[in-house]
């Protein structure tokens, strides 16, 4: 392995990480100099690619060692010697990314996120009086070896709890206390799986606590029923809850940092048989705001959706069952749309992200602000771009209805399967056909898929089921991507989630069929004719481009 001496001799004859990347095929030169052109000027280029997306932490990794040559090393089952953390102190490791591997004579292996950080391995030297020996690992990698060897264990937080076994005022509050430290231990560990939600479930003799991870929840770790009344006190003050009331449903917000970064997250308890269960949804405020070209459109579906936002007036709807990211569809187009010229006001139940230069109102219906009189109030505030959080009854549905005809731009979710389903139901809603046809701008249907893990997918033939589908809406599939599993994704074969799409533009035809009354049947035939692509067939496209799966697909798309 290189010494210090001669990695510093390799610096000045290296070739850049972006030249490397560009010559193995992981990315082109437009989205080379895109990127830099566009990343902040303190942010490495590594650190820019891998947040748009363009590469994959491993993919980053293997390319440092052959620019650096210094070697990269996999930490999932790593055989750490307990012993060989006390050499670096937690808040050292923890703020410059790296932990200790193992001793050979006077040397001291350090595995690093950036192993050219000379001022972190001066002071390491120094601290230890050992020569270091940097190696590459991914930053997930050591982010997670950080939570698993530095923090206390589970068992260690028991024992301590159990001594104390006490669930005063003090213990709740105190930053030291077992219960304190071991609700913290579950919100970092969730941040660190990139979980959207921890459900703490009450069971008949346990506490179950689960990760929802991709859309999918996993069990996490199960916790003896007594510490059931501490851990749900614990969270309820930080949500400033009424920690007394445990027969109603309550709802709050905790705002904290986890490792350095702010984490909002919204908190709702309900009374079961067994005990309050408590669902806490994390919204990460640092990579909240997705640009909509990163949402996963498909070309033809982005470029009719920008029209219909970009029109003067009208309403534009996005559905899809809870969970399928309409929000955050929602927050990209405002986002989109936000220009000094223009005044955005929003009403929403709850407020998840606050947006710079957008006028936000949070609906409370214990004083009478529903989203219908927010909606009304809001007319008043001379707007151009109106957003109303749902749409959920009909007098909602019907001042939004007045506010396009009156040129507003409207956008809103509603819960229905599809496009056509979300005609439908505003017709029995009870608005009239002769106003949605006036207001109705498009619907967007959307679903969240899994993305195929780009570490370890392989190519596969389709299968003949696969093929004979995908001819049947024409597309053709020969090949498909599958994840084997590795640590990158935890051993599922999928890691992180792309949206799938179905852009419904309403245009004369389709019009005039609703105004006539005509079948679901009939306005299918019509959407078909204006090529409108639906949910099933930009699933196929994307497991022909091999982001995702047949499995995927038809877990959240049916077949007709």
């Amino acid at each position: 392995m290189s010494r210090p001496g001669k990695v510093m001799h390799m610096v000045q004859a290296r070739k850049r990480l972006g030249d490397i990347l560009v010559e193995t095929g992981l990315i082109t030169e437009e989205q080379l100099q895109e990127t830099l052109k566009e990343k902040p000027k303190d942010q490495r280029l590594g650190d820019a690619l891998l947040q748009r997306g363009l590469i994959t932490e491993l993919q980053l990794v293997e390319t440092l060692e052959i620019q650096l040559g210094i070697p990269h090393v996999n930490l999932f089952r790593y055989p750490f010697e307990p012993q060989i953390f006390s050499l670096v102190p937690k808040e050292f490791a923890k703020r410059n990314l790296l932990v200790p591997l193992k001793t050979e004579e006077d040397r001291l292996y350090v595995a690093m996120v950036d192993p050219m950080d000379y001022i972190a391995i001066e002071d390491l030297r120094l601290s230890t009086g050992f020569q270091i020996e940097p190696v590459i690992a991914s930053k997930d990698d050591i982010v997670r070896t950080i939570a698993k060897f530095y923090e206390e264990s589970f068992d260690e937080l028991f024992i301590e709890q159990e001594r104390l076994q006490q669930e005063d005022e003090d213990n709740l509050t105190d930053l030291d206390s077992p219960v304190v430290r071991l609700v913290n231990q579950i919100l970092t560990a969730a941040v660190i799986q990139k979980a959207s939600d921890i459900h703490i479930d009450p069971r008949e003799h346990q506490l179950l606590i689960r990760f929802r991870i991709d859309g999918m929840l996993h069990d996490e770790r199960m916790l003896p029923k007594h510490m059931q009344p501490m851990i749900n006190a614990r969270i309820k003050i930080m949500a400033n809850l009424d920690i007394t009331e445990h027969r109603v449903p309550q709802d709050g917000r905790i705002k904290t940092n986890v490792d350095f970064r702010p984490i909002d997250l919204r908190v709702s308890t309900l009374p079961t048989v067994y005990g309050e269960k408590i669902v806490m949804r994390i919204l990460d405020l640092s990579n909240s705001l997705a640009d909509l070209t990163h949402l996963g459109f498909n070309r033809i579906n982005l470029e009719r959706f920008m029209k219909e936002i970009t029109k003067p007036s009208g309403i534009v709807l996005i559905s899809g069952p809870t969970g399928s990211g309409k929000s955050s569809t929602l927050y990209a187009a405002l986002n989109k749309l936000n220009r000094e010229e223009v005044n955005i006001v929003t009403v929403e139940d709850p407020v998840e992200y606050q947006l710079n230069g957008i006028n936000q109102v949070q609906v409370n219906s214990n004083v009478g602000m529903t989203f219908a009189a927010g909606l009304r109030s809001i007319l008043r505030q001379d707007p151009d771009i109106v957003m109303v959080g749902e749409i959920r009854d009909v007098e909602t549905a019907e001042i939004a209805v007045r506010a396009s005809l009156t040129g507003h731009v409207v956008l809103s979710t509603i819960h229905t399967n599809d496009s056509i389903a979300t005609i439908t139901r505003l017709l029995d809603m009870g608005v009239e056909p002769f106003l949605v046809t006036a207001s109705l701008n498009a619907v967007v249907a959307q679903r969240l898929l899994r993305r195929v893990c780009r570490d370890c997918k392989t190519e596969e033939p389709a299968t003949e089921r696969e093929k004979e589908i995908a001819a049947k809406r024409g597309i053709k599939i020969e090949q498909v991507m599958r994840g084997k599993g590795c640590p990158s994704c935890n051993m599922t074969g999928y890691r992180g989630r792309i949206a799938i799409h179905e852009v419904l533009v309403l245009d004369d035809e389709m019009r005039n069929a609703i105004n006539r009354g005509d079948t679901v049947t009939k306005l299918r035939e019509i959407a078909i004719r204006n090529k409108t692509i639906f949910l099933l067939d930009d699933g196929l496209l994307k497991v022909k481009q091999g982001i995702t799966t047949t499995e995927e697909v038809f877990r959240v798309a049916m077949l007709d």
